[in-house]
């Protein structure tokens, strides 16, 4: 079994690190090349950068900003938003990034995945999903454009199609809590792992360290990502490996 890990997220907005509660709200947590530094020596296991805002405004991810950041870290970094091409995947990759996330993309070109799992490796694809639970409480939906819009496709359907379609990891987002602190959504993390072979991110929601531990036991996750509750220093990343280690867990 492989070890988990934990994974600091910096939602990026206008060269900032940026972070709120369902996706809105937005309030400022820093500086991301700063962030970055503070994780890596904290002990975070992998670092994630998300443009939230590239897709929306249709222009590319800040290049700039990822070779800041990946200067000042020796951890994985995995970067997300505004690519649309392997083209892009090209030019995050020779910027310093160890993966890239694609999420409304990889929906609206699912061929996508398979291009540049092919021309770069599975392991360097993440395809991320967000996802609102159905109104009727019978699943989940998956929501792309920065959660803006409800395709009405299963999320258990989709990441089993894009795992088919060559993605070497799942980053899973829980829209109803996200930034709530009220815990993952342990029904929808369990399901999508083991509906796949590939690892899943949980996401979404985390508020104690306890939400940690049942994300990586009873969610069945492989990695647990969190942002806020990091950025503000609700939770210490060294403090959080030892509780892990303490109950068990491979960190």
């Amino acid at each position: 079994m492989s070890k988990k890990r934990i994974i600091p997220c910096l939602d990026v907005r206008a060269g900032r690190v940026v972070k709120g509660v369902n996706f809105v709200n937005i309030k400022d947590a820093g500086d991301p090349v700063e962030n970055a530094r503070y994780y890596e020596q904290a002990g975070a296991d992998e670092l994630a950068m998300l443009d939230i805002t590239a897709t929306t405004e249709n222009r590319e991810t800040m290049k700039d900003v990822v070779m800041k950041v990946a200067r000042q870290i020796s951890i994985p970094l995995t970067v997300g938003g505004g690519i649309k091409s392997v083209d892009d995947f090209e030019k995050i990759l020779n910027a310093g990034a160890s993966k890239i996330s694609i999420n409304t993309a990889a929906f609206m070109n699912p061929g996508l995945i398979s291009e540049a799992a092919q021309r770069f490796g599975s392991r360097r694809v993440v395809v991320a999903i967000d996802a609102v639970k159905k109104q009727d409480g019978t699943g989940w939906d998956v929501v792309i454009s920065g959660g803006q819009v409800n395709t009405g496709k299963s999320v258990v359907d989709w990441a089993f199609e894009v795992e088919r379609l060559g993605c070497g990891e799942i980053l899973l987002t829980s829209m109803d809590r996200d930034g709530t602190k009220e815990g993952y959504d342990l029904e929808l993390t369990r399901i999508v792992s083991e509906s796949v072979k590939i690892p899943v991110i949980a996401s979404g929601g985390a508020g104690t360290m306890e939400h940690f531990y049942d994300a990586l036991t009873i969610g069945k996750a492989d990695a647990v990502l969190a942002a806020s509750l990091f950025h503000f220093r609700e939770v210490d990343i060294k403090e959080l490996r030892l509780y892990l280690r303490s109950k068990g867990i491979d960190i």
